[in-house]
C-alpha cells in the first residue's frame, strides 16, 4: 500500500482528495498548512506528496524546496493556478507533475499511479554511460568528466529519460508527456526552458551542441560527442 501526503489548506478539497485515494487502497495522511506538511514528510517518509501552491503559512514553492532539501519523494503539485511561468518554477523547483484545478478523482489517481511507477523504475536502473557522461538513475546523480552536475529534479529526469534513449530522436511532445506527465495541452516551452537550462550545465549550447543535438522539426537527441 502506498503512502501519500496531502498538502492541501482548503478543508472540501482536502477531505475530498484523501477519501478518494483511500478508497482506492491508498495510506494516506492530510495536513493543512505547509508546516504539518513538512513534518509529515519528514517523520512519515511517504511514498508520494500531493502539494497545494496557496498555503497559509507558506508559498507551495518554499515548502518544495524545503521538501528537496531533505528528500526526494516525488512531489505532485496540484493548484489552482495555471499559468505557464507558475509550471515552470513549480518544476523547476522540484515537483514531478502538475495538474490544475478542478480535476478529476480519476485524473489525480492515474497521475498519481504513474509517478509511483515511474519512481519505482528509476530505483532499479543502472547507471547510464554517453561519452563522458554518467548518469545513475537509483542514485539521481549525475557526472560529466568525473565532476557532478549540480540539476534540479527536473533536469535530471530529462537527462536520464534522453539518456534512456541515446541516438534517439525524442519529440518535445513526448517529453512533456513522458517526464512532464501532461499527455495533454502542455507547453513546450517547459520543455525548451529546461533543455536550455541542461545544456548550460553541460557546458555547451544549441548552436554549439555537444551531447544535446536538436533535429529541426522534430526533437532532440543524446549523443556521444565527436572530438
Amino acid at each position: 500500500m502506498a503512502s501519500v501526503v496531502i498538502v492541501e489548506d482548503e478543508q472540501r478539497i482536502r477531505e475530498l482528495m484523501a477519501r478518494a485515494l483511500a478508497d482506492r487502497g491508498f495510506d494516506v495522511e492530510s495536513a493543512s498548512t505547509a508546516m504539518d506538511g513538512l513534518q509529515a514528510v519528514v517523520h512519515g517518509s511517504p511514498d508520494l506528496v500531493i502539494l497545494d501552491m496557496g498555503l497559509p503559512d507558506l508559498d507551495g514553492r518554499e515548502l518544495l524546496k524545503m521538501i528537496r532539501a531533505v528528500s526526494e519523494v516525488p512531489v505532485i503539485v496540484a493548484t489552482a493556478r495555471g499559468e505557464d511561468r507558475d509550471m515552470v518554477s513549480a518544476l523547476n523547483a522540484g515537483a514531478d507533475d502538475y495538474v490544475v484545478k478542478p480535476f478529476s478523482v480519476d485524473q489525480l489517481e492515474a497521475r498519481v499511479n504513474a509517478v509511483l511507477r515511474r519512481a519505482k523504475t528509476n530505483g532499479g536502473t543502472h547507471p547510464l554511460v554517453v561519452g563522458a557522461l554518467e548518469v545513475d538513475p537509483g542514485a539521481r546523480r549525475a557526472r560529466l568528466a568525473g565532476m557532478p552536475l549540480d540539476l534540479s529534479p527536473k533536469e535530471f529526469d530529462l537527462l536520464r529519460y534522453l539518456a534512456e534513449r541515446q541516438g534517439e530522436v525524442v519529440s518535445r511532445r513526448e517529453l512533456l508527456a513522458e517526464v512532464w506527465r501532461q499527455p495533454y495541452g502542455g507547453s513546450e516551452k517547459t520543455v525548451d526552458v529546461h533543455l536550455s537550462w541542461l545544456r548550460r550545465k553541460l557546458g555547451e549550447s544549441a548552436s554549439e551542441p555537444r551531447y544535446v543535438e536538436t533535429v529541426f522539426g522534430v526533437g532532440v537527441r543524446l549523443v556521444e560527442p565527436t572530438e
